[in-house]
Formats: structure tokens, C-alpha cells, sequence
């Protein structure tokens, strides 16, 4: 493929992907239906989705598509963001190198004008107190772009309050691990609530255990509580009645014995008529589950490995591996333990901890389709959160910075000599593609609406575009934030990418002709 073909391959490639995203963007944005092979249907907006379920046959839009995505998994947004300044800017670029600019001289000045930028989202990052305030505008901005606004004014309270409770001043870093996200196809979207404990996906297994209990103890062990067989085989011989019963006792005396010490540790810190409850990663037996139910304990069994730590974060306590060191120090509190059933599926809440550092966001809605788009919003949004605390600011929204950004990089075109110019030229008018599809998503004229931002911007205003009513806003006080990280990460992948793009100048089919195939 020649050098020409190659670059008009390229950059139809990028426009085309740019072409399939960029009704998606902004709250106002459109939606796509995808259909599988075997008719499963998912309508979505997500540009990540999107990206890695749809079907992509060239491989500049494949590469693409992993790139974006990349950055989504790194930094939790900015897929479609990058695909269209990536477009935008393949599309500029395109008319430079129709007026026999090289390619060489564009990616220079890409270059000139990535370090310009990323002085430019450095001078604008807000260091803004990590407040609930602050959080609030970084979860509705993060999610208005997924949700309707009905939706997004009940999940964004729910994101916010979730991010304050795993986070811990001490630790810069947040692990949203901490965070479970369950569900429960059950009554409305905006019935989905935070849950200041934890939701386990399974309930007691005794019919006589008590399914609500107040004031609770919560041991949290690995600990075996069912009788184990032997390792090795063996054979015992016995000759009476008495001697089977012996052995039977025998082979379960290690089992009742770990039963007794928990037994005797619930009497002694449940004299003041609270509660007991046992959660064990490992096995019950039904005679152990009898033991507990007679004293009135909860006992759950089979707990998943992933929520013991979170029940230690949640309720306080240490996860015990042997009864030989149980203490009333290493129990856990919960002021409400209480079981729920929904149709075939019992739920267990632990609710009312002291002071939780886990939690679960329990997603309700009335079909399989609205539970995937909520989940999908929910991890964006806490994404957003966690972002906004460990960089430690945030960025204006709305197009403010891109605006901004653009007028920078022209002024300091109009310093530079050399031929490069016509790259950060290139850069400072791709990015300007946000705002206006910003404004065509909202049904307004984009020139228009362009020129008022642009006359704002002069004036030394950091304004951004309203896609409720076409006018100018000022982001920071809408509270319209975006994240700091996915900015920087948006301006170097997108550049680099363009680049390499620019210089490609064949197109080779990889595999050697008539090479023997790997042998199995």
C-alpha cells in the first residue's frame, strides 16, 4: 500500500470511529443498540462498552479502540473524549497534508503543543478541598453523562457517601475494592441505596435461627465447624454398639470442641442481652448450625473470601483462622443483622456498624437491562470520586478547559518561527471538537455557540457551555468537574496515537508466505 493510501487509510480509520462515538457524548448524548450474535440486546451509551463488545474489522480502528480502552481501565473515563479528539484531529491534520505539509513536520508540532497543553492542565487543576460539596460535583458531572438527570440526582449522593466511607485520610490512595456493588432485580432504579455495611448473598441455613437480631457480636473466622475425613486411608474395628458410639464422638470432638469455645465466648460478651452472629469462609455442619441455633446465634457459612475483608473494614473485628485465640477484641459490632428474601435468593444485611471503612451500593431495578446501565454509571462515578481524592483537584468541566487549552496553544503559535507551527496549530483547533459537539448533541448551532464561549474566553472568563441552554456557564459554580488524570491521560495517549498514525506510511500483511504453520 502506497504512503498516501496508507495515511488516507489511517485517517478514514479515525474519522469513522469518531463518527460512530461522538453522538454519545455529553449528558445530552445519544444511544446505541448493540445485538449479539445469538440476539442479546444492550442499549448503552458507554464509550467503553461500546468500544470493547461492538465489532471492529479494521485494524487502525481496532487499535483504537484497545487504546481507548486502556485509558479506561487506568484512569475509569475519557474513551469517547480521546476517539474524538483523536478523529478531530485526523481530520485536521488531513488538510495539512493536502497542502504537501509533511508528516514529520505535524508530529513536531503535535509535540510542541502536547508540553503546552499539559502546562496549560496544570495551571487550571483546582486544588479544591475533597469535600462532600466538591465530591457531589465530580459524581453528577461523571454520571449526567450515563444517566438521565432523575437518576443521576439518587445515584450521585449514593457515589459520594460510598467514596467518603472507604477513604482514609492517612492513605492518599483509595481501593474501591472496598466498595461491593450487588444487586437485586427488585422495585425501581431509584430505589438503589447504600447500604453503610455489608449485603452478603446468603442467609442462615438453620430453619430454627433467628433471622433478625439486634446489638450484634460479629465473629468473622476460617475456621473448618463440619466433621473432616481422614487424609489417609484407615480402618477401625469395633465390636459392640458402645464402641461405634466412642468412635463417632471421637471423630467429631475436634469439631464440637472449636463449637464449644464459640459457644462459651457468646455467653460470656452477651451477658447484657446482646447478640451473637458467626460468619465462617468455611463449612458448617447441620450439628454445629444446631448448636448455635439453640443459643439463639446467626450463623452463615461459606462467606466469600473477597467479603471477609470487607466485613473486617465494616464492622470492626479481626478475621480469626483458630478458636484457640478468640477474645472479646477481636469481635466485630453491628447494631442490626437481619436476613431478606426475595423470591428464590436470601440476602443478609449488616447494617448500623460504628465506624465503617467498606460498604455495598445495593442496585435495584425492575429488569436485567436497567441493573447493567446502573452498575456500568456507578463504577464510572466512584472511578470520578477516587480520581478527584488522589490527584487532589479537579479540572473545570463543560468544555471550559478545552476552550481554554485552544486559545493558549494559538497564542503561542503566533510565538513560534519554524515550520511546526502548523502542528499546534492542529492541536489547538481539535480541541475544540468537545464544545461543539457539546452543543450539536444539544440540538444547537455549534458556530454559534462556539463564538459566545470564545468571546467569554477573551475576557479572561473560564467558561464553559450550558446544554440546557446554549450560553456560556461558569463550570465551577454548576459544580461541573472533571478529573485531572483523565485529561493528562487524554492529551498524551491522543497525541501519541495521532502520531504514530501520521507516520505510518505502509500497510504490510504480517506472516511470512508459504511459512510452516507452529507446530501444536
Amino acid at each position: 500500500m502506497a504512503q498516501s493510501t496508507a495515511l488516507q487509510f489511517n485517517i478514514a480509520a479515525a474519522k469513522g470511529l469518531m463518527e460512530v462515538l461522538r453522538t454519545n457524548v455529553g449528558p445530552t448524548g445519544t444511544l446505541k443498540m448493540l445485538v449479539g450474535g445469538s440476539g442479546d440486546i444492550r442499549i448503552t451509551k458507554d464509550g467503553a462498552r461500546l468500544l470493547s463488545e461492538m465489532q471492529i474489522q479494521l485494524p487502525t480502528a481496532q487499535m483504537l479502540s484497545r487504546t481507548a480502552t486502556a485509558v479506561d481501565d487506568e484512569v475509569g473515563d475519557g474513551t469517547s473524549s480521546i476517539i474524538l479528539f483523536i478523529g478531530e484531529l485526523c481530520h485536521i491534520a488531513e488538510r495539512y497534508l493536502n497542502e504537501r505539509v509533511h508528516p514529520r513536520i505535524l508530529v513536531d508540532g503535535f509535540q510542541l503543543a502536547l508540553r503546552k497543553a499539559l502546562e496549560v492542565l496544570d495551571s487550571m487543576k483546582l486544588a479544591l478541598p475533597m469535600n462532600r460539596e466538591t465530591l457531589l460535583g465530580v459524581a453528577r458531572t461523571a454520571l449526567g453523562t450515563k444517566l438521565n438527570p432523575e437518576l443521576t440526582n439518587v445515584m450521585a449522593p449514593i457515589v459520594t457517601d460510598a467514596v467518603q466511607i472507604v477513604h482514609r485520610p492517612e492513605n492518599r490512595d483509595l481501593d474501591l475494592h472496598m466498595v461491593e456493588i450487588m444487586h437485586m432485580q427488585h422495585r425501581l432504579a431509584t430505589d438503589t441505596q447504600l447500604v453503610r455495611g455489608l449485603v452478603l448473598d446468603h442467609g442462615c441455613r438453620h430453619p430454627d435461627m433467628p433471622r433478625r437480631l439486634t446489638r450484634c457480636h460479629i465473629l468473622i473466622c476460617n475456621v473448618s465447624l463440619e466433621y473432616e475425613k481422614s487424609e489417609v486411608n484407615s480402618t477401625f474395628a469395633f465390636s459392640s454398639a458402645e464402641q461405634r458410639e466412642k468412635l463417632v464422638e471421637a471423630e467429631r470432638k475436634v469439631t464440637d470442641d472449636r463449637v464449644r469455645k464459640i459457644i462459651a465466648l457468646k455467653r460470656k460478651v452477651c451477658e447484657d442481652g446482646s447478640t451473637f452472629v458467626v460468619i465462617n469462609q468455611k463449612g458448617i455442619d447441620p450439628l454445629s448450625l444446631d448448636s448455635f441455633a439453640k443459643e439463639g446465634m446467626m450463623g452463615l457459612r461459606r462467606a466469600k473470601k473477597r467479603n471477609m475483608e470487607r466485613l473486617a473494614l465494616a464492622c470492626g473485628g479481626v478475621c480469626c483462622n483458630s478458636v484457640d485465640e478468640l477474645t472479646p477484641e477481636v469481635l466485630g459490632y453491628a447494631g442490626l443483622v437481619y436476613e431478606q428474601t426475595l423470591g428464590e435468593e436470601k440476602y443478609t444485611f449488616v447494617e448500623e456498624v460504628r465506624e465503617p471503612h467498606s460498604c455495598t451500593i445495593l442496585v435495584k431495578g425492575p429488569n436485567a437491562h436497567t441493573i447493567g446501565q446502573l452498575k456500568d454509571a456507578l463504577r464510572d462515578g466512584l472511578r470520578a470520586c477516587r480520581n478527584a481524592v488522589v490527584d487532589g483537584g479537579v479540572v473545570l468541566g463543560a468544555g471550559a478547559f478545552e476552550l481554554a487549552c485552544s486559545e493558549a496553544l494559538m497564542t503561542y503559535a503566533r510565538t513560534l518561527t519554524t515550520t511546526a507551527v502548523s502542528g499546534v496549530k492542529a492541536v489547538a483547533e481539535a480541541l475544540l471538537i468537545i464544545p461543539k459537539v457539546l452543543a450539536i448533541n444539544s440540538g444547537f448551532d455549534p458556530i454559534e455557540c462556539l463564538v459566545k464561549l470564545q468571546e467569554e474566553h477573551a475576557q479572561g472568563n473560564k467558561v464553559g457551555l450550558d446544554v440546557v441552554t446554549g450560553e456560556p456557564i461558569d463550570p465551577q459554580s454548576g459544580a461541573i468537574f472533571d478529573n485531572y488524570v483523565v485529561k493528562r491521560q487524554i492529551l498524551n495517549s491522543a497525541i501519541v496515537m495521532t502520531s504514530q498514525l501520521l507516520l505510518v506510511d505502509e500497510v504490510l500483511k504480517a506472516g511470512k508466505a508459504g511459512a510452516p504453520a507452529p507446530q501444536q
